[in-house]
């Protein structure tokens, strides 16, 4: 039997004749490299891509701005090295990707894409300190997403994985406007962004079967919670795995002044006992993450859905409803069989009392250079008002 290993991954490499190591860090989870060599601003970017190419770590040791620069440089030759690839593929005949193919390799071109700029490293002093000419203060950036965990550590972190902190940071700071609130969601890092309004103004114009209660599943930012809120419900029980999420969501609440309304709870799913409303707004994609942040967008074999429908008859109360907030974008896809949603509904006693439609509204939806175009543009989200069945 294999224990587990609670011992913290490190790079290794070699200084001059002097081997050296350091603690390793990924919020994705991702292995150390397991060749390091150190890299300052005199490394050319067609041999620092070489190097990333073939899974060696660049431990950068030079400016920090001429870092950032070099990730930029490595983005350009790992988008052209992508698109010739795909001009040779289109001069071979060959049948069209079908959707689910197209979103595959798509996720597939992300994750080598993320895989290769990743191979640029920085190293982090106590106190969240980089050091490095030209380095910005980013003990506030590393503070929010790493906690007090890794404060007194020396670590490397891909700058890549850095510069996503510095912009969860501005995101936090400036918040997302939410016209039904009339106010700002600040997300935190690691928490999805409440960036497609369409979803929140499906909850804030749906009919309200009961303003006594409301239990709110998986609660991410607390967009939906406060929407409930300011409506007039007057409890409201809001659930989450993820304890960065419920302090997202207390902060957020808090700020908004409806806090007192509504109570947080770490769950998986459903608290406990029965309300008149229950909503959810499960990831849209049965696919697997590849990093924390994705586990709000992608769903492995629907576990979430599947979960909330299956449970959801015995939380509700009579005459109560269910709301399921969900995008068919991955009927489009060819990742979901079609009417499998409403069979799963069937299936766990429950009918829909009502459906209404909104058509997204974000910048992908239109574009047509998006690989994913095809389905994008057919995209509809739904919310689903459902009810026990009398039957049931």
């Amino acid at each position: 039997m294999t224990l587990h290993d609670d011992t913290p991954p490190f790079i290794s490499w070699t200084s001059g004749a002097t081997p050296q190591r350091l603690r390793w860090h990924s919020e994705a989870g991702n292995a150390p490299p397991r060749r390091v060599v150190e890299a300052d601003d005199q490394i050319a970017a067609d041999a620092a891509y070489k190097l990333a190419c073939e899974g060696t770590g660049l431990l950068w040791r030079g400016d920090f701005q001429n870092a950032r620069q070099l990730l930029q440089a490595l983005g350009r030759r790992v988008d052209r090295a992508r698109e010739r690839s795909q001009a040779k593929s289109k001069a071979r005949p060959a049948s069209p990707d079908s959707p689910a193919q197209a979103f595959h390799h798509h996720r597939q071109m992300q994750a080598q894409r993320a895989h290769i700029l990743g191979m640029l490293l920085i190293p982090v002093d106590p106190g969240f300190v980089v050091p490095l000419r030209r380095a910005p203060a980013l003990q506030a950036a590393c503070s929010e997403a790493y906690g007090t965990a890794l404060q007194g550590e020396s670590f490397a972190v891909s700058l890549r994985e850095l510069q996503g902190l510095i912009g969860a940071h501005e995101w936090r700071k400036k918040g997302v406007e939410i016209g039904a609130l009339g106010g700002r969601i600040h997300p935190w890092y690691g928490v999805f962004s409440p960036v497609r309004g369409e979803y929140v103004e499906l909850v804030a114009q749906a009919p309200l079967p009961s303003t006594e209660l409301a239990f709110d599943i998986g609660v991410g930012s607390g967009v939906l919670c406060a929407v409930l809120a300011r409506r007039g419900v007057r409890k409201i029980v809001a659930t989450d795995m993820d304890p960065r999420a419920l302090a997202c969501a207390r902060e957020n609440l808090q700020a908004l002044g409806v806090l007192p309304q509504v109570t947080l709870q770490e769950a998986d799913l459903f608290p406990p006992g029965r309300a008149p409303l229950i909503v959810c707004n499960p990831p849209w994609l049965p696919a697997r993450p590849s990093s924390p942040i994705e586990h709000a967008v992608y769903d492995p074999d629907s576990r979430m859905l599947l979960g909330y429908l299956n449970g959801l008859a015995e939380h509700l109360t009579p005459q109560g409803e269910g709301w399921l907030i969900m995008s068919d974008f991955a009927e489009h896809l060819g990742l979901r069989a079609p009417g499998m949603l409403d069979q799963a509904i069937t299936r766990a006693g429950l009918e829909v009392v009502a459906r209404h439609d909104i058509k997204p509204r974000h910048g992908k939806a239109i574009d047509r250079e998006d690989p994913l175009y095809a389905a994008r543009s057919k995209e509809t989200t739904s919310l689903y008002r459902l009810r026990t069945r009398a039957s049931a």
